[in-house]
């Protein structure tokens, strides 16, 4: 599977560090109380927690157990003017470009000892900072490009009357301030303009920075951004940096009623609620391979045919696949083993025009 990468990005001091952090469990990225503390962005990568594996380790005895990832990157704060090249602007930008997705932490915490870049707190004012200052860079970029553009469908040159297609849908909701992202474009017009990695046009999700004391309910600022990222068709997470930087230290039980001692219920954290939620944003998908060695979960776009969800594994299996014995994951649980799931008539033989769904458990017959 390709290397995917969701990019932690939002105004200085607004708690991206400390959030980066606390994803990689332990302080991997400098975090202080003043502005651009981060210039090179890091990035780690952290498991995507399933409980599937558990269940499916169980249930074949499996030696061990590997979960599917996911590359975070912290990026330098922005600030207003950053698409002309204040601050570390053009660094910022030129990094979330190489990003699949946008993970926006907005500071939705009051705390006159934490230095706000804008002078005080306001969650919209700093979304609409940052949304404008990708919308600009964007717009300076399809313009530039649709000069080529146009020259290109003059010409007749393969691609170019879709990619002009493309941008001039674009070009008009950058110029009213909308994001790329709200072009209805079709499958090979999108092709055509996927390699501009336009900034506006990637997937968000809100990551609501609050206090410890408002994890479990959020705060009118949070309910602000929620109703921002219902307008823009977006997602909203409330995390706590602080809090999942403590929570990273601790253990499983300890986590657990840490958690429960701030109302939150369940034991999961925000951020594995994030991490599950960047997944679905960049429309990916689970299956499973389980034995006595290791059960493992691999990563597939949507809409993947099982050679492809094959060739994930290796190159060979995807050439030389033959079919693919499947069950459900919830046949398999319900059955309790693969020998009874066989005789309920649960496990099935798939082809090569099979779409893979989420959650299979798959076993790959193949030529060398």
């Amino acid at each position: 599977m390709m290397a995917l990468k969701a990019g932690i990005v939002g105004l200085p001091n607004v708690g991206k560090s400390t959030l980066f952090n606390a994803l990689m469990g332990g302080p991997q990225a400098q975090a202080a109380n003043f502005p651009f503390c981060t210039i090179e962005p890091n990035t780690g990568v952290i498991a995507v927690p399933d409980k599937r594996l558990d269940k499916l380790a169980e249930i074949n005895k499996s030696v061990k157990k590997v979960p599917t990832s996911l590359s975070f990157v912290d990026i330098a704060g922005l600030v207003e003017g950053a698409s002309k090249g204040e601050g570390l602007g053009n660094q910022f930008l030129a990094n979330i470009r190489e990003c699949d997705a946008i993970v926006h932490v907005v500071r939705c915490f009051d705390d006159a000892n934490i230095i706000h870049v804008s002078g005080s707190v306001d969650p919209l004012r700093d979304i609409d900072v940052i949304s404008l200052e990708l919308i600009l860079a964007d717009l300076s970029q399809v313009e530039k490009r649709l000069e080529k553009a146009r020259k290109d469908a003059k010409g007749k040159k393969e691609g170019a009357a879709e990619e002009l297609a493309a941008l001039e849908k674009i070009l008009p909701l950058l110029n009213e301030g909308q994001p790329a992202r709200k072009a209805q474009l079709d499958e090979e017009e999108q092709k055509r303009v996927s390699g501009l990695g336009l900034l506006s046009a990637k997937p968000v999700i809100y990551a609501a920075n609050v206090q410890d004391s408002d994890l479990a309910s959020g705060n009118d600022m949070v309910d602000r951004v929620r109703a921002q990222a219902d307008k823009e068709g977006a997602k909203v997470v409330v995390v706590s940096a602080q809090v999942e930087a403590e929570l990273a230290e601790l253990d499983a039980d300890e986590r657990e009623a840490f958690l429960a001692d701030l109302g939150v219920e369940g034991g999961e954290t925000g951020l594995q609620k994030l991490i599950v939620q960047v997944y679905q944003l960049l429309n990916l998908r689970t299956y499973f391979t389980s034995g006595e060695t290791e059960t493992k979960a691999w990563t597939i776009r949507n809409g993947w045919l099982a050679p492809q969800a094959a060739g994930v594994i290796h190159s060979d299996f995807e050439r030389g696949f033959i079919r693919a014995e499947t069950v459900a994951y919830a046949d398999l649980v319900a059955a309790g083993s693969e020998k009874a799931a066989k005789e309920n008539g649960k496990v099935r033989s798939e082809g090569k025009e099979y779409v893979v769904q989420e959650g299979d458990v798959m076993l790959f017959r193949f030529n060398v």
